[in-house]
């Protein structure tokens, strides 16, 4: 019987099998392989975009009658070759030139606070009877380096009668005591490094070229010794922007040098609070952390709206008694523009709403109009897109492929989906996060400049002045004069008056 043939339908019912499981496993190794190839092409068209593409993620929908620039790397269109071959640019015809008046010609082109040094430039020769009917004016803007100077204090001394002692003038108080620099260098310090982007090192080149030369250690304690002055002012700006009950927030890496591998650096964070109401933001730097327990701990009294984008660190929010969570719409439309070539068709679609949702809230901006009335406009124009565009995402998120570009991008709305719709309940909130985000730009361009932190102390240092830098630029204020003046005023400030030296209720001593 062990030698016996097996029946006929046996080995077809093993045969079928068989047939079947290879079948099923070609099938599963082809769909993976599609997800590969999918992701793999992404990848190489976001690489072509990041090289070739424009950087603008506004969506323009495209016009059928208008020709279009290959800026994704692909083939040029037939129709572009064939128009280029056949049509000829045409030279347009230069516009006639009309003689302007005298006075016309010597207005003055730059600013009337500037001050004018006159230089008079008379003929080689004046002919005999030679009488002056007006004159010509050329202004050249000229440049002069700024100045270093010595301020000297002088304080005489006057010895009393009858051996009573001697008196002497009271020295004001100087930022930096028992050091020789003044509050407007200290300044010009911070300001050159933190938002001009220019590194010590180079400033230090600068001042030798103006004849003076300082110790770049001596520049490096100057810097510390004047963040550790503005520290009380930036503990008062961080209770400002936490007191409010709308905040955006965002992070962003610094590199700090690492005590225990010399030469490396390790990642500290940067997150970014701002409120857009109080036109106030702050930096708090944590020494090696992306993590949850950061936000828990910077926002842990915080009661209000906080809106940023989709890192997974701010969900513990969604269900915080108190507080609401916001989405940032420009996310959502910063992956579907990256799907753009991806699927066409879809991820137009997403564009087209999510460009009608911008458009809404360009438009109130433009007629000023008050929270309330922005509120009743979103009520009624914007959320019904927002109903549709939720049924689209749900609709297509069985039909992509989810390593996709297009995938990823439905899937990530789909997550997102209730913070994105929350934003018309309130005219005060805004569509997106990208005022925080903004706040981190001068962050990147310093850190490209001066590379990295040398260690946690500067980095929150860095925090300190980025906050108060930042938050006179949203207040547009001089960023030079008001250190100036604060570095001139600190030491004499009480603690309950030091509110008063903040950006936005500063007034410069006379």
């Amino acid at each position: 019987m062990e030698n016996a043939a097996l029946p006929a339908s046996y080995i077809a019912s093993l045969e079928q099998q068989l047939s079947a499981l290879t079948a099923e496993r070609l099938s599963s190794e082809r769909d993976t392989l599609q997800g590969v190839v999918e992701k793999m092409q992404g990848e190489l068209r976001q690489l072509r975009r990041m090289l070739f593409g424009r950087k603008s993620e506004r969506f323009i929908p495209s016009d059928p009658s208008q020709l279009k620039l290959d800026f994704e790397g692909e083939a040029e269109l037939k129709e572009e070759r064939a128009y280029a071959a056949t049509e000829a640019p045409r030279r347009k015809e230069p516009a006639p030139q009309t003689v302007k008046p005298v006075e016309d010609r010597q207005r003055r082109i730059f600013s009337e606070h500037l001050e004018r040094r006159d230089e008079i430039i008379e003929p080689a020769q004046i002919p005999a009877g030679g009488k002056r009917i007006g004159e010509e004016v050329t202004e050249l803007l000229e440049y002069k380096p700024g100045e270093l100077y010595i301020r000297r204090l002088i304080r005489p001394k006057y010895a009393l009668p009858h051996g009573e002692g001697v008196v002497i003038g009271s020295l004001p108080s100087l930022p930096l005591p028992r050091t020789n620099a003044g509050p407007s260098l200290l300044a010009q310090l911070l300001v050159g490094k933190y938002q001009d982007h220019l590194p010590l090192h180079r400033q230090i080149g600068i001042f030798v070229r103006a004849g003076v030369q300082l110790k770049a250690s001596t520049v490096s304690d100057w810097v510390q010794g004047a963040a550790e002055l503005l520290e009380p002012l930036y503990e008062k700006l961080r209770e400002r922007v936490l007191g409010c009950d709308y905040i955006q927030v965002d992070e962003s890496i610094i590199p700090v040098l690492d005590k225990d591998k010399p030469g490396a650096t390790r990642k500290g964070y940067h997150w970014v609070v701002r409120s857009p109401e109080l036109k106030s933001l702050f930096f708090h730097y944590d020494k090696g952390s992306r993590a949850q327990y950061v936000v828990v701990e910077l926002l842990k009294d915080f009661q209000g709206a906080v809106q940023s984008d989709g890192y997974g660190a701010y969900d513990i929010y969604e269900n915080k008694q108190g507080v609401l969570l916001l989405g940032c719409w420009a996310h959502i439309r910063r992956k579907f523009e990256h799907a753009l070539a991806d699927d066409p068709e879809r991820a137009e679609y997403a564009l087209k709403v999510i460009g009608q949702l911008y458009a809404i809230e360009r438009r109130v901006k433009e007629e000023g109009l008050p929270p309330d009335e922005i509120k009743a406009i979103r009520e009624k124009d914007a959320y019904p897109l927002i109903r549709e565009f939720e049924r689209w995402v749900e609709q297509s998120a069985n039909s992509v492929t989810p390593q996709s570009a297009l995938g990823k991008a439905v899937r990530y709305a789909y997550a997102l989906y209730p913070r994105l719709s929350r934003y018309v309940t309130d005219g005060r909130y805004r569509i997106d996060n990208n005022l925080a985000e903004n706040a981190v730009r001068p962050l990147a361009l310093g850190r490209k400049n001066y590379l990295f932190c040398r260690s946690h102390e500067a980095a929150y240092h860095t925090a300190i002045i980025y906050s108060l830098l930042g938050t006179c630029r949203l207040w547009e204020i001089d960023p030079f004069r008001w250190l100036t003046d604060v570095f001139s005023r600190i030491q004499d400030c009480s603690v309950k008056r030091l509110e008063e030296l903040l950006p936005h209720k500063w007034s410069p001593q006379t």
